[in-house]
């Protein structure tokens, strides 16, 4: 499993891509693309506005306080683990599914918020990712080369690690 180290979290702090201040300022940038969500609320609010993403991951919090806003549009679903500050291969296999089989919810057992970097280099260039930043507002990162490079190498941030000596 990757595990992204305390001294480099800040690296993850600044938005991925540009920040609307809320969806409906999000609308008019995805309009005809393919969209994928990662985040509880960002997921229920798209979907009330009518837009349902081809994969949506989320865990049933938002910031740390449970969230039942779980989407009930979604017929297909997976399941992952992913520990809090860590990338797990269940987690990034299990996107790399759903992106390969559009339609489906990636239901998240731990924290889904780093799941935006597996996923954008898994998604297909052209496609737009969403996710909520606390307190301002709705991150849309379209999928780009240059989106990939930058996920690669913040992927490049993070450092293997034994499962079984995570810190509780």
């Amino acid at each position: 499993m990757l595990l992204l180290p305390e001294g480099r979290r800040h690296l993850f702090r600044a938005p991925f891509g540009t920040l609307c201040p809320d969806i409906e300022s999000v609308l008019p940038l995805i309009r005809g693309r393919v969209v994928y969500t990662v985040g509880d609320v960002v997921t229920y609010h798209l979907i009330q506005k009518g837009i349902i993403p081809s994969v949506a991951i989320i865990d049933g919090h938002t910031m740390r306080s449970p969230c039942s806003r779980s989407p009930a549009v979604y017929r297909k679903r997976l399941t992952a683990r992913n520990p809090p500050g860590t990338l797990t291969p269940e987690l990034r296999k299990a996107l790399d599914a759903a992106v390969a089989d559009p339609g489906m919810l990636v239901l998240v057992e731990g924290e889904e918020d780093l799941a935006v970097i597996p996923l954008i280099i898994s998604a297909p260039e052209g496609a737009m990712v969403l996710y909520g930043q606390p307190g301002e507002g709705v991150v849309v990162c379209e999928v780009t080369e240059a989106a990939k490079d930058k996920a690669k190498t913040l992927l490049s941030c993070f450092v293997e690690h034994d499962e079984h000596t995570l810190p509780v």
